[in-house]
């Protein structure tokens, strides 16, 4: 297996972008302890990483980056083959078409569109968790990928989806399959000695921990959550409606009482699943589904708890986004700024404010 540990990208993490969260998600997928949860994000312990891959799988955000699983460069590869196609954890020394460090690692999204583009999968090595020192993560995490991908196909009502096979451990292997031996050796060997020296010479990015609860930080869609996209437009036309399930990196929002316009769901968001938008007229908290990943930093960072997450999920792509909320633009006839409120207001809450102070001190 690589020797490549996964990178970390502080920018799209979460604990990163809101000092508070309580997301473990990558902790609790490492089988080997390898993860120190910190509140400016994660810290990995190289001398326990095994290079399984689960973190990257387990992160909504992509910000565990695998430095042995290139899920895009998987599906070319399957693509490029246009046939039944064999996917192995490497743990086990199976031949297959493509070897990655654990079949917990790989992708609802990656294996629906395996399915929607007529390939038949089978994951072998299945039953080598029993003996695996992951083997009793990975089988949690693959069983719920799975899951994912049977929702999607469920949700893609009319289409021929290919089928997908779990366990199939005498897999045929074509002439390009990997077979372990001394020239597949000296080949991974090779590809870890690029992949390193590639590591060693990039810039390190070095962002600035803020001692503030949210930190700024870029928008990222990962490349997984934009293939989900294309799974979920129906041939039909008709909407891709999904249950809430955390592995399809997918949540629809709903606003109840008590929002107090503080923006902090936007700042947080590491997405831009939600925004403001503003017109001449109105100020606008719009959600975008197609952005969103469910990572629920919103929900968490939320201090009136208005900011909720929904059983089902309409995932159809291309929307223009919800408006979970709207105000008024106004102008405040005493200091003459703008301001927001659902209602009429003479003057802003910053100058009622004042008033309020003044009548308080000398009656």
């Amino acid at each position: 297996m690589s020797t490549v540990t996964p990178d970390f990208e502080a920018a799209r993490c979460v604990r990163y972008r809101y000092r508070y969260s309580a997301c473990r998600r990558c902790s609790d997928a490492c089988p080997h302890a390898a993860l120190v949860l910190r509140d400016d994000g994660v810290a990995l312990d190289a001398a326990k990483c095994r290079n399984c891959a689960l973190c990257t799988a387990a992160c909504p955000t992509a910000a565990w980056v695998p430095g042995n699983l290139a899920r895009i460069d998987l599906l070319k590869q399957a693509l490029a083959k246009n046939a039944p196609f064999t996917i192995a954890c490497a743990p086990a020394g199976l031949a297959a078409d493509a070897l990655v460090p654990c079949l917990g690692a790989l992708d609802g999204a990656l294996l629906a569109y395996l399915g929607k583009r007529g390939i038949e999968a089978t994951l072998a090595g299945a039953a080598h968790c029993e003996r695996c020192e992951q083997g009793h993560v990975g089988a949690a995490c693959l069983a719920a990928q799975v899951r994912a991908r049977d929702a999607l196909e469920e949700a893609c009502t009319g289409e021929t989806w290919a089928r997908l096979t779990v366990g199939d451990e005498t897999a045929a292997a074509g002439e390009d399959t990997f077979r372990p031996g001394r020239r597949g050796l000296f080949r991974r060997l090779i590809g870890r000695g690029v992949a390193e020296a590639e590591k060693a010479l990039a810039a390190p990015v070095e962002l600035p921990i803020i001692d503030k609860a949210i930190r700024p930080g870029p928008w990222l869609v990962p490349e997984m959550r934009e293939l989900l996209q294309i799974v979920c437009r129906r041939g039909d036309g008709e909407p891709c409606r999904l249950p809430a399930l955390p592995e399809l990196r997918v949540a629809s929002l709903r606003l109840e009482p008590g929002c107090s316009n503080c923006e902090a769901c936007v700042r947080a968001c590491p997405t831009g699943a939600l925004q403001i938008r503003e017109t001449t007229s109105a100020w606008h908290l719009m959600f975008f589904v197609d952005r969103c990943v469910g990572c629920g930093v919103c929900g968490e960072v939320c201090q009136p708890q208005a900011l909720r997450q929904s059983d089902t999920v309409d995932a159809t792509p291309g929307g223009a986004g919800t408006a979970l909320k709207v105000l008024a633009k106004q102008r405040c006839s005493r200091c003459d700024r703008y301001f927001v409120s659902a209602a009429p207001q003479a003057s802003c809450p910053v100058c009622r404010d004042d008033d309020a102070a003044f009548d308080r001190i000398f009656g």
